[in-house]
Order: C-alpha cells, then sequence, then structure tokens
C-alpha cells in the first residue's frame, strides 16, 4: 500500500489547531511562553500562498502570524517545519494552483534543502524572480532578504 501524497497530508488537519501547555521551566524559558500552537498544515500553505512575486518571508514571520492569530505564545518550530515541507510537497505535486514555497525562506534568509529540488531548485525560482542569491560556506542566502520581506 502506497503511502499518502503530499497533497493528502496537506489536507488532513487531524485535531488541530491545538493549543499545548508547557509546564517545564526550561522549554518556557526557551520559546518564552506557555502556550504553543500546533498548527495545522493547511494554515501554513495558505500563509505561503499570500507572498508575491518578487518577495519573500521566513518561517519565523509565519509562525507569529500563527501564533498571533491562535492566541498563543509562539507556534511548535517541528511541527511548523514539517508542515511547511509539505505544504512544499503537495505544491510540487500540482499541475495547477501552486504554493510559491521558494519564497519561504529560512530565518535570517537562508534557502531551504528540504524543498522539492533542494537548494537548487528554490535557488533559481527565486533568481527568476529576480532576488539575488549569495553564498556562505556551505548555505545560500537571498542577498538583503530583509528588504523583501512581505509580512503577511
Amino acid at each position: 500500500m502506497a503511502g499518502k501524497t503530499f497533497e493528502e497530508k496537506l489536507n488532513d488537519n487531524k485535531d488541530f489547531p491545538k493549543i499545548v501547555q508547557l509546564s517545564d521551566p526550561k522549554q518556557i524559558h526557551r520559546y518564552g511562553g506557555t502556550r504553543m500552537l500546533i498548527a495545522p498544515p493547511l494554515a501554513y500553505d495558505t500563509l505561503m500562498k499570500k507572498v508575491p512575486s518578487g518577495k519573500v518571508t521566513t518561517t519565523e514571520i509565519i509562525r507569529n502570524k500563527l501564533a498571533d492569530r491562535y492566541n498563543a505564545d509562539f507556534t511548535c518550530p517541528l511541527t511548523a517545519g514539517i508542515f511547511i515541507n509539505i505544504a512544499a510537497g503537495a505544491s510540487y505535486e500540482r499541475a495547477s494552483n501552486k504554493t510559491p514555497y521558494w519564497r519561504t525562506l529560512k530565518k535570517d534568509g537562508e534557502l531551504n534543502g528540504k524543498y522539492p529540488e533542494g537548494v537548487e531548485g528554490q535557488k533559481i525560482l527565486l533568481e527568476l524572480e529576480g532576488h539575488e542569491v549569495i553564498k556562505k560556506g556551505k548555505r545560500y542566502f537571498v542577498k538583503d532578504f530583509e528588504k523583501k520581506i512581505c509580512e503577511l
């Protein structure tokens, strides 16, 4: 039996959104609060679709927007990364109604090697939209990404 497609994973909301109460002092200190949101995959996809050509956003901006929307202190970084990658995979599988996942960068403007076709694929798509991608060591970043942020 084949596993679920990315599109099926994207549309499987399970019991999300959910607010989890943290009680561990180390976690509370690390994340800055007790109310952690686990948002559904489609919530990430919806925000990623709002980023126009020539602009970018970051996973951190998306996470903060969702935390505000659901009155949480922060959004779970682990599930955020997984669900953003699911949105990218679902878009890549589709013939139309694409989500411009390549416009969602990691913190500090870094490209995401887990996206379909990896960093090289994301780099090409960003450069086609006028962004300059620079290499720092082994990592790639959008130059001056802060000037091109779409706050959502």
